[in-house]
């Protein structure tokens, strides 16, 4: 169990080559995600800023996005996403995601290894 407030929040700048920084959160301990689980963050990103474009190899990744509105580019396509949005990058694929509008843009990132 992780506490709202007790979570450590990094800041890293220009992740996969994107524009600005985005904080991320881990949601759990690293013992606490099991063997098949690399990751449950809730990512942060600014008015203005980015996740580059990268791919999955071994692994799939899912956003749900939470609070916010950006452009996801899944595979080259851009779309509008929104809060309640939930997005899937299959194995193999690629994606990021960039802040379009004025507010943060949050949402929840699950890695699964397959």
């Amino acid at each position: 169990m992780t506490r709202n407030g007790e979570r450590q929040i990094i800041k890293a700048e220009h992740v996969n080559g994107g524009r600005g920084y985005i904080l991320k959160e881990a949601l759990l301990k690293s013992e606490e995600l099991g063997e098949h689980c690399k990751m449950f963050t809730l990512v942060t990103i600014p008015a203005g800023c980015e996740l580059g474009y990268h791919q999955h190899h071994g692994e799939t990744e899912t956003y749900y996005i939470l609070h916010g509105e950006g452009i996801y580019n899944d595979n080259g396509k851009e779309m509008p996403v929104q809060a309640g949005d939930v997005l899937f990058c299959k194995d193999g694929n690629g994606h990021g995601i960039k802040n379009s509008g004025e507010y943060d843009l949050s949402f929840v990132a699950l890695i699964l290894l397959v």
